[in-house]
């Protein structure tokens, strides 16, 4: 009997048609050896797709593109150009963070777009607030014309863990007044993915001012870390290509209208720590106990 049974589900493979393989077009303007790793990684993930890597110059418009394709665009400037035809195919856009996206959409989202951010997530910045300052309570936010979008999220965000933001509009990073002030009634900062307001002119300012006060800066990405910022989470070319990966192998139709990376990790500046009498344990702890919590129900 196990023979036959055997036998009838070799029988059951043998007749199924196997997936079809996906045409995956990866859009971008940028050309790097780290972009070259990354399509060299998500080919060796996915030997039954065939991975093309393409200049958005070199592509006709999304609408003669094959319907049953999958488009990945790195990048705003491949953004701009696949927002320039309403049809195409199934679309996953990377290396966008909000503020960009909102210049470019506001509040829309178009069906056949799945917008995956690269900021850290905001509710996850605020859990690493709690983590590093367990005593803190005052976050303190600056904003701008391009940023102020996202205060209120931040807030109702901000408010389930406990945390209180307050906010000041900064639309003119020469004038530290309102930085100050803001600092002044805060017990830490945390920065937000805008580049009008944390910039290479604009970040030793903030530190400076911070720290002379004692306060860290979370935030507002990774790259700010070796600038003097305390800590942030952020996802590596591997936590994209699993991301990335793993919607692939879905339906287009199961794809998220917007998404945060499920995988990340956790980089801190132990010399500031040092400097602001802040305890830091292993990055990896923290990370560790970010994902603990987001698994809780």
């Amino acid at each position: 009997m196990r023979l036959i049974k055997t036998l009838v589900l070799l029988c059951l493979l043998a007749i199924t048609p196997l997936a079809p393989a996906a045409e995956i077009i990866i859009a971008t303007s940028h050309d790097t050896p780290a972009l070259h790793r990354f399509v060299a990684d998500l080919t060796a993930r996915r030997p039954s797709d065939r991975v093309q890597l393409m200049h958005p110059s070199r592509l006709s418009s999304p609408s003669t593109l094959p319907s049953d394709s999958r488009l990945v665009l790195l990048g705003a400037g491949a953004l701009d150009w696949r927002l320039s035809d309403p049809g195409g195919p199934p679309t996953l856009v990377m290396q966008i963070s909000r503020v960009q996206a909102h210049q470019r959409l506001g509040d829309q989202r178009p069906a056949l777009l799945t917008l995956l951010w690269s900021d850290p997530a905001p509710a996850r910045q605020l859990r690493l607030v709690r983590q590093l300052l367990p005593q803190a309570r005052r976050v303190g936010l600056l904003y701008s014309d391009d940023s102020r979008f996202l205060v209120n999220e931040l807030r109702r965000q901000a408010a389930a863990q406990g945390l209180a933001i307050s906010a000041w509009y900064w639309p003119d990073s020469g004038d530290s007044r309102p930085l100050n002030r803001l600092l002044d009634e805060s017990d830490v900062l945390l920065g937000i993915d805008d580049p009008a307001l944390y910039n290479p002119r604009s970040i030793k300012g903030v530190l400076l001012a911070s720290y002379s006060r004692k306060l860290a800066l979370i935030g507002p990405t990774a790259a700010f870390i070796r600038a003097g910022s305390l800590s942030s989470s952020y996802s590596d070319q591997q936590d994209w290509l699993n991301d990335l990966d793993r919607l692939l192998s879905l339906p287009p139709e199961q794809w998220p209208r917007e998404a945060y990376p499920r995988d990340f990790k956790v980089l801190s500046n132990a010399q500031v720590a040092r400097s602001l009498g802040i305890e830091l344990s292993d990055d990896r702890d923290q990370a560790r106990r970010l994902q603990d919590w987001e698994r809780e129900p």
